[in-house]
């Protein structure tokens, strides 16, 4: 209960939605299904924060886990006390537990451990006692055989256990923690030039550790890892040497002495290099949780981008000396032709422009897509040109192609094309990305898709986790065809594995098409709880029930047909489109009454009629749609004050890039975003969010625009007035 207490209160719910979320999520229901089908029960908690709720979850439990270690350890050693069970009890993070259990664990040998054989542990209790004279006392630990020849050897071998026990003080390691991050600087010098200027702005830098941007942290981090950097926390540590001993420094005297000089040898040999490394392993961790959620708001919209449907699509992979890959796909993304096309030298443009030709006349291609890498704008003004000589209307656009080479070498790519060369699935990659972004998009390594910061450098298996997540989020968000599906995108799907996504495949492939999500139950090693968290993410769009063909849940159905039934509505109706007056003719009833007389949550209910309303529906159809132009223009049309107007392609920690359809994207500094105050640029922008702004500096010969938004709002709000 302690656990859905400190839930409950840190996400700021309810303590029964809280204690439901526990409750399903023990059970073993999946994310997207809590969110999607027990609103009523979560208060309807999104998946967004039903997955910060899970880890934070996880967290807390591991951190009681570990706390039951710990007191079974100091348990077995025979040293626990109440004092020591009410500090377990206290702690918050694994930090404080760990600093606990430091004075009790298994320590490799140490000046305290070598002191401690030698016998001279009750010099040291007397000296921190404080009663009496510590040399006289050190002459009675005299002993050659053990190493200790003199009294000052004594006194040395107790203030290195002294300085140990300091060391080990986890109330003071917490307070001299808490005093580093709020007072410490990080201070960088460059340690060698890696011949790039990348680190030039850290040749010789210091910020306060309570200020430092999250990026900064991982910029410094890459520059030490790279042996271009040195880092150091600096600290007053003359005000720490103090902190440590006022802990234990009672009285004045030769043993208060004592004292403070095992406390200043502790500090300086023990505490500082181990609480430094706590403090930069703090912020290591805070800007890495920054950075995967940075990535995790990018990835999402990126995901979710409206697919142009029902189109046949051209593919171009740009590239210089290879020549560019040519690929066409059908409206369903299934490959219809290949080819590779030359730009340069010039002589083979018009051979290059014959064989594009060629192919938008044998099928028909309605638009052409155009990877945005090397020789990307070269490409595209080719296409802009070749777009006026065609006697059929073509638009093209240009798309993000990151992580398409990384896709074509995969055994996935091999699995769906083997008689291909690498380079020709890339183009047909690049096709299907305009086509269906979602589809494709999940066959590639998120970290290779170029929409975060220092994804590399991060946590592999959490930023796998997180990414993992939106992931299945976006496929279950969008839903699934059950009867067109490959494994690979069947295996996101809620309940679902890769193994139990190839049953499916292969009882498709046996038994013909699903015609009743029913026939899920069938599928070898697809239980009864796997039915229930998959069954409402997977359509069959034309089965023997149009409900199959939403996102009503089959524990649903009942309900819903009472609800048709309640107001005259037939299955036919709901397959012809016929409900549109459902929402007002709810409304008129009562949504209260409707929900008791079926039988459904309020929630549900308003779910149901959304989905009745529109079977088959694709959330992403409501999204600002991709654009697809007809011309071309370079940064040399550009000037300063012209107004443009782009996609969000990628939000970070200090701004955003704006791709203005120009080779080179556009920056908006988060100083230029906005007139209010945000904390962070993902307030306000989201990838692929359109957007007005105004060009506020430009320098052709490095490729850099400067825009700005808020300038833009302030000119259009002056013109009003």
């Amino acid at each position: 209960m302690e656990i859905v207490n400190q839930l409950t209160e840190e996400f700021g719910l309810k303590p029964e939605h809280a204690q439901n979320v526990v409750k399903l999520l023990d059970e073993g229901n999946t994310i997207p299904f809590i969110a999607r089908y027990r609103k009523e029960m979560t208060g309807g908690i999104d998946d967004q924060v039903l997955r910060h709720f899970s880890d934070r979850y996880e967290y807390l439990k591991n951190l009681e886990k570990r706390k039951g270690e710990v007191a079974a350890a100091i348990t077995e050693q025979g040293k626990m006390t109440d004092e020591i069970q009410s500090a377990i009890d206290a702690c918050r993070t694994m930090t404080e537990i760990e600093d606990v259990y430091r004075p009790f664990k298994q320590k490799k040998k140490t000046r305290a451990s070598v002191a401690i054989a030698k016998g001279l542990q009750p010099l040291a209790d007397f000296i921190l006692a404080q009663e009496g004279d510590p040399y006289a006392e050190a002459e009675k630990y005299i002993n050659e055989e053990l190493g200790v020849a003199t009294s000052k050897d004594a006194i040395d071998g107790a203030k290195d256990i002294i300085a140990e026990i300091i060391s080990d003080n986890a109330e003071l390691r917490k307070k001299l923690r808490t005093l580093m991050e709020n007072h410490g600087e990080i201070q960088v010098k460059l340690a060698k030039d890696d011949g790039k200027g990348t680190y030039d702005m850290y040749a010789d830098y210091s910020e306060l550790v309570s200020e430092i941007k999250d990026h900064r942290i991982l910029a410094i981090n890459r520059g030490e890892k790279e042996e271009c950097l040195k880092v150091k926390i600096a600290f007053d540590a003359d005000l720490a040497k103090r902190v440590c001993a006022v802990k234990y420094v009672t009285t004045k005297g030769a043993c208060a002495d004592l004292i403070k000089e095992a406390a200043s040898d502790g500090y300086d040999r023990l505490i500082e290099p181990s609480v430094e490394r706590e403090v930069r392993s703090i912020l290591t961790d805070r800007a890495s949780e920054q950075a995967i959620r940075m990535f995790e708001v990018n990835l999402r919209p990126l995901l979710l981008q409206p697919p142009v449907k029902g189109k046949v699509t051209l593919g171009l992979d740009p590239g210089y000396r290879t020549g560019c890959k040519v690929a066409v796909v059908d409206e369903t993304g299934k490959v219809l032709d290949t080819s590779v096309i030359f730009l340069i030298p010039e002589a083979r443009q018009e051979e290059s422009k014959k064989i594009i030709k060629e192919l938008v006349r044998k099928h028909k291609v309605d638009v052409i897509s155009i990877g945005n890498g090397t020789a990307g704008k070269e490409t595209e003004i080719f296409v802009a040109e070749l777009l006026k000589e065609l006697d059929r209307p073509v638009s093209y656009a240009v798309v993000n192609e990151a992580g398409a080479s990384v896709y074509s070498a995969s055994p996935l790519a091999v699995e769906e094309f083997p008689d291909l060369d690498l380079t020709k699935r890339s183009a047909i990659s690049i096709a299907r990305r305009l086509q269906d972004p979602l589809a494709e998009l999940i066959k590639i390594d998120p970290k290779s898709i170029g929409v975060g910061q220092y994804q590399h450098d991060m946590d592999k298996k959490r930023l796998d986790a997180v990414l993992g997540g939106v992931l299945e989020d976006c496929v279950n968000s969008v839903g699934v065809d059950l009867n067109t599906a490959s494994a690979y995108l069947l295996k996101f799907v809620a309940g679902l594995n890769a193994g139990v996504a190839k049953n499916i495949v292969a009882y498709r492939e046996e038994n013909g098409k699903f015609k009743r999500r029913s026939q899920l139950l069938k599928v070898p090693k697809l239980g009864a709880k796997a039915y229930e968290q998959c069954a409402g993410f997977l359509r069959i769009t034309d089965g023997d029930n149009i409900l199959d063909n939403t996102a009503v849940h089959p524990e649903s159905y009942d309900k819903a047909e009472k609800l048709l039934q309640l107001f005259g509505y037939t299955d036919e109706d709901v397959r012809n489109g016929g409900l549109s007056d459902l929402p007002e003719k709810v409304k008129a009833f009562g949504a209260e009454k409707a929900a008791e007389y079926t039988g459904l949550d309020k929630a549900t209910l308003s779910d149901v009629v959304t989905e009745l309303v529109k079977p088959g529906r694709d959330i992403r159809d409501s999204l600002p749609a991709p654009v697809l132009r007809r011309d071309i223009m370079s940064i040399e049309d550009l000037s300063v004050g012209m107004v443009v107007e782009g996609s969000v392609r990628n939000v970070i920690d200090f701004g955003a890039f704006i791709d203005i359809g120009v080779h080179q994207d556009g920056l908006v500094h988060i100083s230029e975003i906005t007139d209010k105050y945000i904390k962070h640029p993902s307030d306000v922008l989201k990838v692929g969010q359109r957007v007005k702004a105004v060009i506020i500096n430009l320098d052709v010969k490095k490729q850099r625009i400067g825009l700005s938004i808020k300038q833009l709002g302030r000119a259009a709000k002056q013109k009003n007035t």
